[in-house]
């Protein structure tokens, strides 16, 4: 099985990446405070159980959030290394070839 790509593509969707997850983390943060503290629209009961419950979806968001920008960062990481990497093999296995 071979496997062809050129460095520059891998380092600027890394590239490409990193913003996109910096937008989210913008977003996110942006949006954490009035989805975490939703009022009851009433005195009664089930208002109060109904803003409960946003509240409560609103944390698992959150986590499921963070959870999935530790995952994008990592990923951003192994594939701007690959990159690298790809990079230094194509430089060692090209430079035999020059002596031919």
């Amino acid at each position: 099985m071979f496997v062809v790509t050129a460095p520059a593509a891998l380092t600027a969707a890394a590239a490409d990446l990193l913003r996109i997850g910096s937008e989210l983390h913008t977003a996110n943060w942006a949006v954490a405070a009035p989805i975490t503290e939703v009022a009851a629209a009433g005195a009664d009961e089930v208002s109060a159980f109904i803003a409960t419950l946003f509240c409560g979806h609103a944390q698992a968001y959150r986590q499921v959030s963070g959870q999935a920008a530790a995952f994008h960062d990592k990923f951003v990481q192994i594939l701007h290394a690959s990159g690298g990497a790809y990079a230094a093999a194509e430089a060692v296995n090209a430079s035999p070839l020059q002596t031919v």
